[in-house]
């Protein structure tokens, strides 16, 4: 008589107890209590007023700081707790979000106590800020769901930067300046497509060393080239701000939307575009063929080194008119290093935003809104010392990917070179 081995129902009953789910409500619970022990407490009980204008009037809401930083709060432990019980699993995604932007909310009313946060504001410079990582966030996209990890997202903005500020400045153009940008990225990407898919050297390691390539090259140039001649090769002109009559006097919208520069237009035209190229097009099934199996794709016809070059080239083209923000939008000139990590952030927004345009937006939107707060509550002498503000979106970069992303799983040939049979 044979005996089998019976799986024991309380060890599979119990396996799945501290899933991700309820690992993130651990989270949230923990940022609910804080604000509610924290912050509540040190919010003063004055009116905390967010604005249409960029003034105390207009008030669009306006709470007690302290009620509404202790409301917010349970707010945040409600949603904690829903994600803790393992309740709604189908709105996880939905609880966390709640729980995130309660918290948010709860710091604000703590900060914005006795004063006000102009919203349009607000919102039109955390779209502004996030620009340049909706377009480096894109050229990962494009690159990763293809197989070839782009880490030199930071050289291509800094390439990018330096034309857009040399091309611009001599040809005293900005429509130059964009487009030389855009070389610039190119030509990271192109060293970074042969030396990864014909040379078969690690990507990663590839990826840090364009990206020293870069700030030692625009570092060098820079020094000996624009820094004692800048009205020469440093002065380019800023990109124009574009006003659409009528719907740029849309209520909060239309400022934002419709009275603001190109590069914010483009860079959101073009998650709709990438989106849709990947999800409706022959190119975008044969780019997730690849990137998911690129053997199968390559005994089916598709070309796949050829497909990667393409793809890793069109995410330095997008890169590089990214980089361009910050000398023809952000400073007006070309600075050693001016990108200070940014590359490094859209890297964080690409992962945190799932492989996917859209998801990559939403996280760059986050991390832009990070960095327009920690710019306001150094205007409004917050108590929270300005080193860590400004360490407020590295954090949430630490915190998004390690935290937040939990099981998300890469495209299966994300990194792998293919070698054809």
């Amino acid at each position: 008589m044979s005996t089998a081995t019976v799986e024991r129902p309380e060890t599979s009953a119990a396996a799945p107890f501290w899933d991700r789910q309820r690992r993130l409500g651990v989270g949230v619970v923990v940022i609910g209590l804080l604000a509610v022990v924290l912050f509540g407490a040190l919010a003063p009980s004055e009116t905390a007023r967010f604005t249409l204008s960029d003034d105390a009037e207009g008030a669009a809401f306006s709470i007690n700081g302290q009620l509404g930083a202790i409301l917010f709060g349970v707010i945040a432990l409600a949603a904690g707790g829903v994600l803790l019980a393992g309740l709604w699993r189908r709105f996880q995604t939905s609880m966390l979000s709640l729980g995130i932007l309660a918290f948010v909310l709860s710091f604000l009313c703590w900060q914005v106590a006795g004063k006000f946060l102009p919203l349009v504001d607000t919102v039109s410079g955390t779209l502004e800020l996030a620009v340049p990582l909706i377009l480096g966030a894109l050229a990962g996209v494009l690159g990763e769901r293809s197989g070839v990890i782009n880490v030199a997202i930071e050289g291509q903005f800094l390439m990018g930067a330096f034309f857009a500020a040399l091309v611009g400045t001599m040809a005293t153009s900005v429509w130059a300046g964009l487009f030389s940008a855009a070389v610039g990225g190119v030509i990271i990407a192109g060293i970074l497509a042969v030396l990864a898919i014909r040379y078969l050297v690690d990507q990663t390691v590839v990826g840090i060393v364009l990206n020293l390539l870069a700030l030692g090259v625009t570092g060098f140039l820079y020094e000996r080239l624009m820094q004692p001649n800048a009205q020469s090769y440093n002065q380019p002109p800023k990109m124009p701000e574009w006003r659409i009559p009528g719907l740029a006097d849309i209520p909060v919208v239309g400022p934002v939307l419709f009275d603001t520069n190109l590069l914010v237009w483009l860079a959101l035209i073009l998650v709709f575009v990438v989106h849709f190229a990947l999800t409706r097009t022959r190119w975008g099934l044969r780019t997730r063929a690849v990137g998911e199996h690129p053997t199968a794709a390559d005994t089916v016809g598709i070309r796949v080194r050829g497909l990667r070059y393409l793809n890793v080239l069109l995410g330095g083209l997008i890169a590089g008119a990214g980089g361009a923000y910050f000398t023809l939008v952000a400073t007006g000139s070309f600075n050693k290093n001016m990108t200070a990590g940014a590359g490094f952030i859209a890297l964080a927004a690409l992962i945190f935003g799932r492989w996917t345009p859209f998801g990559a937006l939403g996280a760059a939107l986050f991390f832009g809104f990070a960095q327009k707060l920690a710019t306001y509550l150094s205007a409004v002498g917050s108590p929270v010392p300005s080193q860590f503000l400004n360490m407020l979106p590295y954090l949430a970069t630490i915190v998004a990917v390690a935290g937040l992303v939990g099981r998300v799983r890469a495209p299966a040939a994300d990194g792998q070179p293919y070698v054809k049979s």
